[in-house]
């Protein structure tokens, strides 16, 4: 899962200099695909998974989650999130970064910004004994002490030689709740923060998730495993920290 996990994280460190105006979604995927399978000599996990047929979801400006590539091209000022998952000898890694096209408004950078923070305080919290309640509380915190809101409809999953295991990891809940953590668990970090309520809707294509008021959405994602004393985190970027 180290392999497949830094894996997935090259993959996001690849395709940065790609994101400028102009761009289409479908031309991001597709040089995604071709890294992943040419490159890496992996297999991009959603290809085929419940009938997706792209190698990433590409979520822009109000699209929560699970955004489709096709002809849109990236517009100056907005924000996107790509999530990409790899497979490498049957090990599965998971994650997904915001991008800024251009320069983007103030408020959507501080969107941006606390939607990470979020992620990180979620992953700060992890160690054995603590519960997923614990971590969801720490994220739903984070959030709303900045005025945003947590979506609930969806939330992180356990991972590792399948795409989506248990636990279901929610990024809001109350402290002692839910399951224990253990030594050896993975699973994905992946809290979606909207700038307006947290309420979503999907789209007629059946995949994409939007906010219900058309406010902005911001998401990270991080897998990650539960060590003895703490966490590690297993799609981290080479040369970077939390």
């Amino acid at each position: 899962m180290r392999v497949a996990g830094r894996l997935a994280s090259d993959v996001l460190d690849m395709i940065g200099e790609h994101i400028r105006p102009g761009v289409p979604t479908i031309e991001i995927d597709r040089l995604c695909h071709a890294f992943i399978v040419e490159t890496q000599q992996a297999i991009p996990a959603t290809v085929g998974y419940k009938g997706y047929e792209h190698a990433t979801c590409i979520s822009i400006n109000q699209q929560i989650c699970h955004g489709i590539p096709g002809d849109r091209a990236l517009k100056k000022g907005d924000i996107v999130n790509i999530d990409v998952t790899v497979i490498k000898d049957g090990w599965f890694g998971d994650n997904s970064r915001m991008y800024y096209v251009g320069e983007v408004a103030p408020h959507a950078q501080r969107l941006c910004e606390t939607a990470y923070a979020c992620m990180a305080r979620g992953i700060e919290t992890v160690r054995p004994g603590v519960t997923l309640g614990d971590v969801g509380h720490a994220i739903q915190v984070q959030a709303e002490s900045q005025r945003y809101s947590v979506v609930r409809e969806y939330c992180g999953h356990g991972i590792g030689s399948h795409f989506h295991e248990d636990p279901q990891v929610l990024h809001y809940g109350k402290p002692g709740e839910g399951v224990e953590l253990r030594a050896g668990m993975t699973f994905t970090i992946e809290p979606m923060i909207n700038q307006g309520k947290r309420h979503a809707r999907v789209l007629a294509d059946g995949w994409t998730v939007v906010t219900k008021d058309r406010s902005l959405s911001a998401q990270w994602e991080h897998t990650v495993l539960v060590t003895e004393t703490g966490v590690e985190l297993l799609t981290l970027a080479e040369g970077r920290s939390l």
